[in-house]
């Protein structure tokens, strides 16, 4: 069956309304299209916790720069039907740029806290774009639990953040990592690499599990750090940030052992695609 669409908020609404008044919990995952397990995996999370789901497909212009790949973005939204229908997703919801921006239109979300550093250092303009367009997607379509992906992690901080500072009645949760045999994180950029970028990419998922893993063992954050910068400069083309952080906030650690739950990143380049990614690592015993 194909999967019912909407491409307008009060289409969107209505189709909402009717679920509420059948008495069903609403679940949510918004996406940039380019749809790949990574995404499904939300999807079906979505769906052991609520009686429907409905995912977005929206290419924000708000949080490209110019100069970032906008116009090259994937956009595939008949495949991403298909495979949303299969994982039994049970609406999309295709928003036009003009529905999501009309004429006059002049707010944004400022942020702090987790939004400061690490991506807002390399992309100052994207947490802007990322919180607007999720704020109005999700008064949009008032979920009770909306699922974002771990990968991005300190965007999912940022979002559940901002649900909780502006008081919106939904669960954010977190969708663990999809990845390839090899460890690489999947991601709609993925396509973007050749052949030989593909192998070297792999190599960021080992450099962040060894990474972790020292700090597990106890050693201090900047020796644990110090070694993963100089092996990831010595495998890709540039390298914006690779460090460790408290999971909770993003705070930069104290250069001894790590003293909280405790979480690394990493965002490199390889040729012109930026991949990143990032691994939980356990506090060590004291």
């Amino acid at each position: 069956m194909p999967l019912p669409s909407v491409h307008s908020v009060p289409d969107l609404r209505a189709v909402i309304a009717g679920w509420r008044a059948q008495g069903f919990s609403i679940g949510f995952v918004p996406t940039m299209g380019a749809l790949h397990a990574g995404h499904i995996a939300l999807v079906r999370q979505a769906l052991t916790r609520c009686d429907r789901v409905a995912a977005s497909v929206f290419v924000n212009p708000a949080q490209f720069a110019p100069g970032e790949d906008f116009d090259a973005y994937p956009r595939t939204l008949d495949a991403d039907a298909a495979k949303l229908a299969e994982a039994g997703c049970h609406l999309l919801y295709a928003p036009t740029a003009r529905a999501m921006y009309p004429d006059g239109f002049s707010t944004t979300v400022s942020l702090k806290g987790p939004a400061l550093g690490l991506e807002s250092e390399a992309r100052p303009h994207f947490f802007a774009g990322v919180a607007t367009v999720v704020t109005k997607l999700l008064t949009q379509v008032s979920p009770d639990v909306a699922v974002f992906g771990e990968k991005d992690y300190q965007q999912y901080l940022v979002i559940k953040r901002l649900a909780a500072d502006l008081d919106l009645p939904v669960a954010i949760e977190a969708g663990e990592t999809v990845r390839e045999a090899d460890g690489l994180a999947l991601s709609s950029r993925n396509v973007y690499l050749s052949g030989q970028e593909r192998q070297r990419a792999a190599r960021l998922n080992v450099i962040l599990d060894d990474f972790a893993r020292d700090l597990t063992e106890g050693r201090a954050v900047a020796e644990a750090e110090a070694a993963a910068l100089k092996a990831a400069h010595e495998t890709f083309d540039a390298v914006d940030y690779v460090t460790a952080r408290c999971a909770q906030t993003l705070e930069i650690l104290g250069p001894g052992p790590a003293d909280r739950p405790t979480r690394v990143l990493a965002a490199v380049r390889v040729g012109t695609t930026r991949l990143i990614d990032n691994r939980a690592a356990s506090r060590p015993d004291r």
